[in-house]
């Protein structure tokens, strides 16, 4: 028996899982998708082959043919589709982050627990091939004793404005994935240090918001790490992963649209890295959703639960507060605090 899910959310990610979903994942049978812009709707449902579409997310929750919800949409309406969606007995598969306050996440993921049911949050990286053997060479022991971790992640280019407004900020909408990466590699972290400015464009500052940050964590393990984000590296999407251990090193460099390197008298070169995120992470994104649609239909823990969207913001808070205050937060200064 397929899995049905209606899709809630068709802007540029929603319409990335409706391709997967329609194209790429065995078992999933992608019913309906809604969106609050019917034309954005509509046109998702046309371009994927999707029966049916709705203005209305509700209609989809409701629905007595549909199995999962997969939540698309603005970061603002996560929690409300969640608490819904779990009351209607439906799995749940959320994009990041669920929320930017952690007692809305709590009534959310106390809703899922009251009603049984799944929830995934859609920490892709965790699912990509090169972050998977990352992982491997760590727990196998094969680096010897984690020392450090470094996560460099820039943009190709600054989202607009309207949307810096509403993202939560850059620790919020952009390096929460370094977060969970770094907790997905190296496990807890108890404080962190980070520095923040705007080097890029001061319409970014005048919204409220930083494009460049560096950020230290102490793990509870006591490894080290660090992340640098920034939203403009002009030459593409720059993601590379390093972690250094006691008997060795694991690295993941840039993803290129070819292996060519072109030798001649002026200079040693290659093509640039592969633009975006999209192209970069495309087949992450198959795979998480292939793991989501497996482990509802085999009754499995999915394998990105609630509290792996929860600490991501609770660390994004705790950066936020050290860039405001100049000094090191631990995350438990966080808990039950305003943020």
């Amino acid at each position: 028996m397929p899995l049905n899910l209606g899709l809630i959310g068709a802007g540029r990610v929603g319409r990335l899982h409706a391709n997967t979903l329609t194209t790429r994942v065995p078992g999933a049978k992608l019913l309906a998708v809604a969106d609050i812009f019917e034309a954005a709707a509509k046109s998702a449902a046309e371009d994927y082959r999707i029966p049916d579409h709705t203005a209305d997310p509700t209609e989809l929750i409701a629905s007595a043919d549909i199995d999962a919800i997969v939540i698309c949409s603005s970061t603002d309406t996560h929690c409300r589709f969640i608490i819904e969606a779990a009351r209607a007995g439906k799995h749940i598969f959320c994009e990041k982050p669920i929320a930017f306050d952690l007692a809305e996440i709590d009534e959310a993921l106390a809703a899922v627990a009251e009603a049984g049911v799944q929830l995934q949050i859609g920490f892709n990286r965790r699912f990509d091939a090169n972050h998977a053997r990352l992982k491997q060479a760590i727990a196998s022991g094969e680096i010897g004793e984690p020392h450090t971790l470094t996560i460099i992640s820039r943009d190709p280019s600054p989202p607009p404005i309207d949307y810096v407004k509403v993202s939560g900020g850059l620790m919020m909408d952009m390096m929460i994935h370094d977060f969970d990466m770094a907790r997905f590699l190296l496990g807890e972290v108890e404080e962190m240090y980070a520095l923040g400015d705007v080097k890029i464009d001061p319409a970014i500052g005048e919204a409220g918001d930083i494009d460049t940050a560096k950020v230290m964590l102490r793990f509870e393990n006591g490894a080290f790490g660090s992340i640098e984000n920034s939203r403009q590296a002009v030459y593409g999407y720059d993601q590379r992963v390093e972690v250094f251990g006691s008997e060795g090193a694991a690295t993941t460099g840039n993803w290129h649209p070819n292996a060519v390197t072109i030798s001649d008298a002026a200079s040693v070169r290659r093509d640039l890295p592969l633009h975006f995120f999209v192209e970069r992470y495309f087949e992450s994104y198959v795979t998480e959703m292939i793991d989501f649609v497996e482990a509802i239909s085999s009754g499995k823990t999915a394998p990105v639960v609630g509290n792996d969207g929860r600490v991501p913001v609770l660390m994004a808070l705790a950066g936020m507060r050290s860039m405001r205050e100049n000094r090191p937060v631990r995350l438990d200064e966080i808990e039950g605090q305003p943020a």
